[in-house]
């Protein structure tokens, strides 16, 4: 049995915003005891990531070190069609994921306790990122 939900997020611009309840929302709503949830972020300058839930620093201290390793405007880049953050936002994306794997178990998606599932907008401005949720069971 597979079920699938799209939803759609605003985002403000970069950094990261929490998808969690969202999609445990639709695992509920499938009735799906024991299976897989895949999430899918379809878009090449936004990711999701598997991140701590309890201290947002922890999310302000991976921009920094990605900021640090992929600079925007880094001469290195040719790619520029779209701006400054173009190239990076891409390598970004690389860098992290697509698409995340997680869990059904007794009808809820099986994460830890401090763990939460996050959009990770690259783009420094606002865009709006279309997520896909397929579960199996």
């Amino acid at each position: 049995m597979a079920q699938q939900y799209q939803f759609n997020v605003s985002t403000p611009g970069r950094g990261t915003i929490d998808i969690t309840r969202q999609v445990e929302q639709f695992v509920r709503e499938s009735d799906i005891q024991a299976g897989l949830a895949n999430v899918f972020i379809s878009h090449t300058s936004a990711s999701l990531i598997l991140c701590e839930n309890a201290d947002a620093m922890v999310r302000t201290d991976l921009e920094s070190w990605l900021s640090r390793a992929v600079p925007d405007g880094d001469r290195l880049f040719r790619h520029t069609m779209e701006g400054p953050d173009d190239m990076p936002a891409h390598v970004r994306s690389v860098l992290t994921a697509s698409s995340i794997s997680i869990p059904i178990v007794n009808g809820r998606m099986a994460l830890g306790t401090w763990q939460g599932l996050y959009l990770y907008e690259h783009r420094t401005e606002p865009h709006r990122r279309t997520i896909r949720v397929t579960m199996v069971g």
